[in-house]
């Protein structure tokens, strides 16, 4: 009986410290804990502003390929990064569409960092607007706490091209990582304005989801609107979106998450991937000018990265990928969240998911090839 009251005494000890060491943990890190891993499915446990639709334009679907189906290897790389949904869009039609797992045409799922590219249309959308006054104003114009000795001359292309030196971590693994706190915290404005420039902007380019966060503010503090306001008044509602899109904040009433956090479905989606593809016109209107769309998917490189080669994959918060020596401009996600656009197919695709492939070939993730040579097939039967 005293060796069992004994045990009872020590296992009580024990989480009676696990639970002390646990609420002395930030209230992030803990959020962190309960969840455990970021998911498609993440809005649901976030507050959430609302990227309103206005009347909506339907796709086109061609029947051209009706009955055509995925290959039995493709179907299981597929299947292996658990896909949820793949769609090709050419000539503004839908010429293939699949999902998998219960979800659907009408799924709200998270865009993750295809965000950022958004965001870096947005921009783009406020120097036409004349909101912002060039892509080389300093963001301290805007932004009261950047007006500082070593952050006063960072600029909105600095962050467009990620190379503004600051002090983010972009950690995904990391318990106490900024992108942690940014994902899960309530607070990413005072998270953002405790950054500070730490290398010469404009020379390097490293990936940092705060450069998207801090553009996102720009945009909100020199348009006087939420940055889903912006999005719904600029594109959603112009580029016909059927469904209201969601967009992840960080507390009731507070800031987008505007580095990840957009919540969509696939053929809502591919209207980003259209606009681009339309070099920035929708129905004969322009949402965004030609010469900005072409600058943020030419790769920036004046710039070097880690190894000092020239940067031959990334633009204005845009991945370029090639296929047959063709550049292909393309969103990105972290769990393999894609939106590609092919202009020498006049098509855009999309594939969403749970998963990606880790290891990447010029940087970039391996599936993005898987998808893009499958995209590759589907078009040339339905050409043929």
């Amino acid at each position: 009986m005293k060796k069992t009251t004994k045990g009872i005494s020590i296992f009580a000890l024990v989480i009676a410290v696990l639970l002390v060491a646990y609420f002395a943990l930030p209230q992030y890190a803990r959020r962190a804990l309960v969840y455990q891993k970021a998911g498609i499915d993440d809005l649901t446990i976030f507050a959430n502003r609302e990227v309103n639709t206005a009347t909506p334009q339907q796709w086109e679907i061609s029947n051209n390929l009706q009955g055509y189906q995925l290959d039995d290897s493709t179907l299981k790389a597929f299947n292996e990064l658990q896909t949820i949904a793949y769609l090709i869009i050419k000539d503004k039609k839908i010429i293939f569409e699949q999902y998998w797992d219960g979800y659907g045409p009408e799924s709200r799922t998270n865009s993750f960092s295809m965000a950022k590219s958004i965001i870096g249309l947005l921009i783009g959308a406020a120097v036409d607007d004349g909101f912002i006054k060039s892509i080389d104003q300093p963001i301290s114009d805007f932004i009261e706490e950047y007006r500082t000795p070593e952050n006063s001359k960072l600029t909105i292309l600095e962050l467009l091209t990620m190379s503004s030196g600051l002090n983010w971590d972009e950690s995904y693994g990391s318990l106490f990582s900024k992108t942690t706190e940014a994902y899960y915290g309530k607070d990413i404005n005072k998270l953002i304005y405790s950054l500070q420039v730490v290398e010469k902007p404009g020379v390097q380019f490293k990936y940092l989801s705060g450069n998207s966060q801090l553009l996102a503010m720009v945009v909100e503090k020199a348009t006087g609107k939420k940055v889903a306001e912006y999005a719904s008044e600029k594109f959603w509602k112009p580029m016909g979106a059927v469904n209201q899109a969601l967009w992840s904040i960080d507390k009731k009433e507070g800031m987008e998450k505007a580095y990840c956090c957009f919540n969509s479905n696939a053929r809502d989606f591919a209207r980003w991937g259209q606009l681009v593809l339309n070099q920035g016109t929708w129905n004969g209107d322009t949402l965004l000018s030609w010469e900005y769309i072409r600058q943020a998917t030419q790769p920036a490189s004046i710039l070097v990265d880690e190894t000092g080669n020239a940067i031959d994959y990334y633009g204005y918060q845009w991945w370029i990928q090639h296929l047959n020596g063709q550049p292909i401009p393309y969103m990105r996600g972290i769990l393999g969240q894609y939106v590609f656009v092919i202009p020498s197919e006049n098509a855009v695709v999309v594939r969403l998911g749970h998963l990606r492939n880790e290891e990447k070939k010029d940087h970039h993730p391996l599936d993005t090839y898987l998808y893009l040579e499958t995209a590759q097939k589907i078009l040339s039967s339905y050409s043929n």
